[in-house]
């Protein structure tokens, strides 16, 4: 075990004691969290805590930690993009697995469980608005883990390779990579949600095949990314987070799940008629399962 400390540019303690961006001492933090994307949201999943004992927030990072029974869980908001990924998990990672006082790593290693509740665009028709999403696979189409040494198996490789045959043949500046959802936490969510290939894209436009006043480079991404077919995976789904979240959980040795819930359909090109009652579904729903975990 590594017991050099960690220089104060690389870790950075403000003077209470708390990790810089998400404004949280160690004892602030549960072993169980759910990210957010929505600051708005993380009040949407603590309503149904019994009791919140910690509330901080420091610029878009929010977070409620407190106790559905016996229980703790915390709810963290991430803001919207990869790059907050990378903040949020170095940080959670930092509260439970380096000491602050020495600034070394801790001799015993915590795995987290790190449970993301989002919106998602499905890309299937039989995937219809307010489904639920949970990835049993995440392809990354954002550059966050080319700063990282990412292992992978057999299987994300031979994905990796099929997605950039199948969807960015003409565009090899582009450099995705697949991580399956690190840990167990998927095979206890199966009854009503459906499983499948999550893409991630670095924005909300042109990444995602849109177009307002510019013209996207991928302007065919999602029928593309719908018609990805190899060994039995598909694509279900696109949006913004998953790939960086199952990356850094991978390489930080904890265990992740990244559900969603519809809120389009760019296959049918329909939006939920209920946004607010679709993510409260998936709240609600996931937090029954969460509490067991």
């Amino acid at each position: 075990m590594n017991k050099t400390p960690i220089a104060e540019t690389e870790l950075i303690i403000n003077q209470r004691g708390a990790i810089y961006h998400l404004d949280l001492q160690p004892e602030q933090i549960a072993d169980t969290v759910i990210t957010v994307g929505s600051p708005d949201r993380v009040k949407e999943v603590s309503k149904y805590f019994d009791r919140v004992t910690d509330r901080e927030q420091h610029r878009e990072f929010i977070t409620h930690t407190g106790y559905i029974g016996s229980k703790q869980i915390s709810v963290v908001s991430t803001g919207i993009g990869v790059g907050n990924i990378d903040i949020v998990c170095n940080e959670l990672d930092a509260l439970v697995n380096i000491d602050f006082e020495t600034r070394t790593l801790r001799s015993e290693h915590k795995k987290l469980k790190i449970i993301r509740l989002g919106t998602c665009g499905s890309l299937h028709a039989d995937i219809p608005a307010d489904s639920l999403i949970a990835s049993s696979f995440a392809a990354g189409m954002d550059n966050l883990l080319l700063y990282y040494q990412l292992p992978q198996d057999d299987t994300e490789r031979e994905l990796q390779h099929a997605f950039q045959q199948q969807i960015l043949s003409e565009h090899p500046h582009i450099t995705p990579y697949v991580v399956a959802s690190p840990g167990h936490l998927l095979q206890h969510f199966t009854n009503g949600y459906v499983h499948g290939i999550t893409a991630t894209c670095p924005g909300f436009y042109g990444p995602q095949g849109r177009s307002l006043r510019l013209t996207p480079a991928l302007p065919n991404l999602p029928d593309a990314l719908s018609a990805f077919r190899h060994n039995g995976y598909r694509i279900a789904n696109f949006e913004m987070e998953t790939s960086a979240l199952y990356g850094m959980s991978a390489l930080l040795g904890h265990q992740c799940l990244s559900i969603s819930t519809a809120v389009a359909n760019r296959a049918t090109k329909t939006f939920t008629k209920n946004g607010d009652a679709s993510v409260e579904n998936m709240i609600k729903k996931s937090l029954e399962i969460i509490e067991r975990l």
